[in-house]
This record gives structure tokens, sequence and C-alpha cells, in this order.
């Protein structure tokens, strides 16, 4: 079975009065670049518990040696492997949401249909690894950050067809209803 033919290489927008789904775009979280320090000292940790497993001096026991490595991994590797899987975004055919704590504890929504301004920050490192940070506002509202956002020119682009799309459904929908009764 083959797609409908598309205008421009846009979906079809759906018919007037015909309630649209609301579809998720994207789901990501912020560049995993973020999670270099704490691969390093995972591996220098185990390196060095392998090295001085045994060869601890007399007053140290090996586990010693072990509940000190545990909680360098807890603090250094796990926790900020933890923040950073529970911070989502996820673009929508209808909003942005930006999620972030361990069981979803803040949440933010930004509307596509209120629209909203783009700005695209890239600094040297961040266009090395086509990365980058996303500010949407829509003067009303506190703006949303998003930072270190793989891909960022694409998921731009995205928001600006989100947005677009969006804006010309509801100009639609507002010509095409009955004028109100007096």
């Amino acid at each position: 079975m083959s797609q409908p033919p598309t205008v421009g290489g846009r979906p079809l927008t759906p018919a007037f009065g015909v309630p649209t789904p609301e579809l998720r775009v994207a789901r990501f979280r912020g560049h995993a670049r973020r999670l270099l320090w704490s691969a390093l000292v995972l591996i220098a940790v185990a390196g060095a518990t392998g090295y001085l497993y045994g060869n601890l001096p007399d007053p140290f026991e090996d586990w010693m040696l072990l509940a000190a490595a545990g909680a360098v991994v807890l603090l250094l590797v796990v926790l900020p492997f933890l923040a950073w899987w529970a911070h989502t975004y996820t673009i929508t055919t209808r909003r942005v949401i930006e999620r972030s704590g361990w069981f979803g504890a803040h949440r933010r929504e930004l509307s596509h249909v209120r629209g909203y301004t783009i700005q695209v920050r890239r600094g040297p490192l961040q266009r090395l690894w086509r990365a980058g940070t996303l500010t949407l506002a829509n003067g009303v509202d506190e703006p949303i950050r998003m930072r270190n956002i793989p891909s960022v020119l694409l998921v731009h682009e995205a928001l600006v067809d989100q947005i677009e799309v969006n804006q010309i459904l509801a100009h639609r929908d507002a010509q095409l209803l009955p004028p109100p009764l007096p």
C-alpha cells in the first residue's frame, strides 16, 4: 500500500471538524557526551580497584577498598547517569514537553498553536558534535532551554514545521466556524 500524495513533502491536513490525534514527532535527551567524565571515572576506579585488590598496606582491608570504590562509582557515575536519563524532551504534533526528575517530578509544556520564538546557540564544541542549545520562548511563560541537544538543526526544523502546521490549522478552523448567533 502506498502513501497518499503530499504537497511539497508535507502530510495532508485533516478535514475540518475531524479530530486529529496527538502524535509523537521526536523524543530525545541531552547529548550523552556529558557522561564522558563519568565513563573515565568508572574506568579509573575499575583499574585502581583491580590493581590494589590484595595489595593494600596492613591497616587496610579489601572490603574497605571495595566499599570506597562502590561509593565513588555511585556518586560520580550512577547518579550523573540517572540525572541525564531522567531529563527528556518530547515533541508532539501539538506541543513540546520537558520532563525532569526520576518520577516525572517536573514537567513543562509549550503549545505550538500559541507560537513561540526559537533561538539556536552553538559553541565550538557543540558544532563539532552537531549539538546546540535551543531556547523556546512565547513571551508569557518562562522559556524552555533545551541544552546540548543532538542534531540541533534537525530539531529546529521539526519545531518550525510543527508551529507552521498548527497555526495554519488553527487559522483554517477559525475561518470555517459559523458566525455567533445574535
